[in-house]
């Protein structure tokens, strides 16, 4: 079973809500191109990480598919794609999520969620997190995650 999987998470605080820096948070890519140069280690995720204190340049590396919010299970022709939600699942309440999504050989997609964190003594202001993974089964090319997604899931609710 191949699977690449890309996971970008987009952090920010109440600095970024309005204005320029909001508006520049709300341009940035969901996907970028996988490494071509040194391929995916097997069962390692690209990472993309793209913070406000790094004016939301992208950082790129690699980990552990197991250490991604992702749920995946080979189901003989298909791969089961779920997410999962941290332990600290912050807002918005998720009661009721979407189902998994089962690809078949060639496809793709895209799963978007949004939390808000509050600091446990209520000291700092809110953190916001905007994750989307990327999962793709079976061979694809670098650029696969620049393109729109086939498939879209979007978990993403309001965080006010």
């Amino acid at each position: 079973m191949e699977i690449t999987a890309q996971w970008v998470r987009v952090s920010w605080t109440k600095r970024s809500r309005g204005g320029p820096a909001a508006a520049l948070r709300n341009g940035l890519a969901a996907g970028f191109a996988l490494p071509s140069s040194t391929p995916l280690t097997p069962g390692f995720a690209h990472v993309v990480r793209l913070r406000e204190d790094d004016d939301f340049t992208p950082c790129t590396g690699e980990t552990r598919l197991r250490d991604v919010g992702l749920v995946l299970r080979d189901e003989g022709d298909r791969l089961r794609v779920h997410t999962s939600i941290p332990e600290l699942g912050g807002l918005p309440p998720r009661r009721r999520r979407p189902p998994a999504v089962r690809l078949e050989p060639g496809q793709w997609v895209r799963w978007r969620l949004n939390y808000r964190f509050s600091s446990a003594a209520g000291v700092r202001d809110w953190t916001y997190w905007l994750d989307t993974f990327n999962v793709a089964y079976g061979p694809v090319s670098p650029d696969v995650f620049l393109t729109e997604p086939p498939l879209l899931v979007d978990e993403c609710g309001p965080v006010r």
